[in-house]
């Protein structure tokens, strides 16, 4: 399977879907959209954008209409002074979908991404038919130092040194270094790369750092989707992870589907965050056949206020020790 110039292994369709604009609330939104048939909104991670599932559009266009929007502040959408936590960019995108005319969709959520998926389907069920979570934020508070880094105090300095000139040798020095002894992190370094150059002036800096804090501090990730993954009782969801994720841990994973019972989990060896860079095709193949072999979600609202009262009905052991795990590594991250 050839590869492309970032690295990435190729599909063989790496047609590039271009940009399209609406604004909405007085903002200009950014997405790629292809193809016709049952929806399927694709939603990148922080600091990346659209571009990211480019080499994959295509192909699922073949059979559904793709939606993939650059979130606020990302890619080529508006970056204003506003609210960058989860539950606003899944405002945002119900906001995108209602602009669009799409009543439901399968989401699609990698990293910070796959938060925003999880939250939209916590806030607007009745929407999704179906849930891909990639390399998920959300599970536990182990994350990269790097991104702990960023989200302290001076960061948006140390960020806008790196775009002075000749500051990117020592930076790529690092990286082949990375790459070099085979660390987690080198194996995502062109992609890491990536998102320090998509962050060319102050605004797009102001906006990756309020997004990440939004969701990450000095000790590690600060949200949690374990209590409420008990509502998505009956909605088809597929996770996906590398084994080699420097990241988020792979130990997130295998948390998630515990406390999801029902959902598929698919480990990609010797793959880092980007496992749907990695291994495109076979990503392709796990998504579309997921669709073809799952119903869409049927969701009331009887059902949901029934899970609501009894507080995860059938699971509350197995979930317990799932939250107590949790607690334990945030209160190790703390010390």
């Amino acid at each position: 399977m050839a590869r492309t110039a970032s690295g990435r292994r190729s599909t063989g369709d790496d047609s590039q879907v271009a940009l399209q604009f609406r604004t909405v609330h007085g903002y200009r939104r950014a997405y790629r959209a292809a193809g016709e048939g049952s929806a399927i909104v694709l939603i990148h991670g922080i600091g990346d954008s659209s571009a990211t599932w480019n080499p994959l559009i295509a192909q699922l266009a073949r059979s559904h209409r793709v939606i993939a929007p650059d979130l606020l502040g990302h890619g080529a959408s508006d970056r204003p002074r506003a609210d960058y936590s989860v539950a606003a960019y899944a405002n945002g995108v119900r906001d995108l979908l209602g602009v669009l005319g799409i009543e439901r969709v399968t989401l699609v959520g990698h990293s910070f991404g796959g938060g925003v998926a999880m939250q939209f389907a916590y806030q607007y069920p009745e929407r999704v038919d179906r849930l891909v979570l990639v390399s998920t934020g959300g599970v536990g508070p182990q994350v990269t130092p790097v991104l702990r880094g960023v989200s302290l105090p001076g960061a948006a300095l140390l960020l806008s040194l790196l775009g002075l000139p000749g500051t990117d040798v020592p930076v790529r020095a690092v990286v082949a270094l990375l790459r070099l002894f085979d660390t987690s992190l080198g194996r995502d370094a062109p992609e890491l790369m990536g998102l320090v150059e998509a962050l060319p002036d102050v605004r797009a800096r102001a906006a990756f750092i309020r997004a990440l804090r939004s969701v990450v501090d000095w000790r590690g990730q600060v949200v949690t989707m374990l209590d409420r993954c008990y509502l998505a009782l009956g909605m088809p969801t597929l996770l996906v992870w590398g084994d080699r994720d420097g990241v988020l841990p792979v130990s997130h994973a295998f948390t998630v589907h515990e406390a999801m019972p029902g959902s598929r989990l698919e480990i990609f060896a010797g793959a880092g965050h980007f496992p749907f860079h990695t291994d495109p095709a076979r990503f392709l193949s796990l998504v579309e056949d997921f669709i073809g072999t799952t119903a869409p979600a049927s969701w009331s609202i009887d059902q949901w206020r029934r899970l609501l009262r009894a507080g995860r009905p059938g699971h509350n052991a197995h979930l317990d020790t799932v939250e107590r795990r949790y607690r334990e590594a945030s209160e190790r991250s703390a010390t």
